[in-house]
């Protein structure tokens, strides 16, 4: 029986297609009749482009020989893809050049009003989406009609996130008043929100994940996030500079909603930052790509991804699960909230009083009915 599994991996910072399979001379030699199939010793496995074609490609050619091919770890990336593709059939491939400079100057625009980078990016790509929608229809770009179809055909159809449709209502609207139109004049009422309670960690769950990290940069990122309560963008932002040793204070800067404030330095946490410094002596910012410059949001990200594989915590932790363990354990220490408020910067009490839903410090004084009856 001829054991072949299919998965999608990276490989040289790209996303390839694994084909896998015990050492097997007459599924090596079949394999290799089809084109540009290349071996990886560093992934000890065949591989090409990865591509909803080219996994149909590898699989018919399996067939031919009737081989049972195992394609159980891809089915989320040929769900996600195919969604994407009945996406893109109402979107024109490429904009006009008269379109593009005008979304160009919109860039410049938004720029001007002193907007952060990512919110930047988010309006201009949003917008140039529901241009290439419109575009597409033969639509009239600045007509509620227009705005409600894609509305419906883009966001609501295919389930994408309240999230993302509130990012579509602010980026197009900005749009419209950059040609002086008066977007209010269309009448789309913006979703509710929903009131997801964050995930959190234990402090035995955040130890484990932090301890199983042997690289003392990704060490040091992952304790920095937890022990501060950052963002992974205030961290990665954060400059030599801003750690106020003496004070026992980090600077955060111009933060979301483009504000200042300190959070906590954490004396455990300065020991391991000066191993960290004296080993990698980075120059400006604290943490630094290989290259120099700031150290990208993705690195970060593969970090917390290949520590969690190294534990056994089953939850869907991302970086900002740190941030999220960080204000629930002080709660759940007696710290007062509007002090928890200043340390997370935010802007609403409303924000931090999540966490009192999520902290296990009242629930333990709570008499369960249950264990009367036993």
């Amino acid at each position: 029986m001829k054991e072949i599994i299919l998965k999608s991996d990276t490989h040289r910072k790209k996303r390839v297609l694994l084909i896998q399979f015990g050492y097997n001379d007459e599924v090596k030699n079949h394999l290799k009749k089809l084109k540009n199939i290349l071996w990886s010793s560093t992934l000890k496995s065949f591989y090409t482009d990865l591509s909803l074609e080219k996994i149909r490609i590898v699989l018919n050619h399996f067939n031919t020989k009737k081989w049972a091919v195992d394609i159980q770890q891809l089915n989320n990336y040929i769900e996600v893809s195919k969604r994407k593709q009945a996406q893109n059939s109402h979107l024109i491939k490429e904009l006009p050049k008269d379109t593009a400079t005008d979304l160009h100057k919109f860039r410049k625009w938004l720029s001007q009003k002193r907007l952060s980078q990512n919110t930047v990016t988010t309006y201009v790509e949003v917008s140039k989406t529901y241009l290439r929608y419109a575009l597409f229809k033969k639509a009239t770009i600045f007509d509620s009609k227009t705005v409600e179809a894609f509305s419906y055909d883009y966001i609501f159809t295919p389930n994408r996130s309240v999230s993302y449709q509130n990012q579509f209502i602010s980026g197009v609207k900005k749009y419209f008043e950059f040609h002086g139109y008066l977007y209010n004049e269309i009448h789309i009422e913006r979703p509710r929100k929903e009131k997801k309670l964050p995930l959190v960690l234990s402090t035995q769950e955040v130890k484990a994940l932090i301890d199983v990290v042997m690289n003392l940069k990704h060490k040091a990122l992952l304790s920095l996030l937890y022990s501060a309560g950052l963002r992974i963008g205030e961290a990665l932002n954060l400059e030599i500079r801003d750690i106020d040793s003496k004070r026992m204070l980090i600077h955060v800067r111009q933060a979301k909603g483009k504000k200042d404030r300190y959070t906590l330095l954490s004396p455990a946490f300065v020991e391991l930052l000066r191993i960290y410094y004296l080993s990698y002596k980075p120059q400006k910012y604290l943490f630094e790509g290989q290259k120099g410059g700031k150290y990208s949001a993705t690195s970060a990200q593969k970090v917390i991804k290949n520590a969690l594989t190294r534990t056994s915590i089953q939850k869907q932790v991302t970086l900002h699960t740190l941030r999220h363990s960080f204000a629930t354990h002080l709660l759940e220490k007696g710290t007062d909230i509007r002090y928890i408020q200043e340390l997370l910067g935010h802007s609403s009490p409303n924000t931090t009083m999540l966490y009192t839903h999520v902290t296990t410090a009242s629930f333990k004084k709570i008499q369960n009915p249950f264990d009367d009856l036993f």
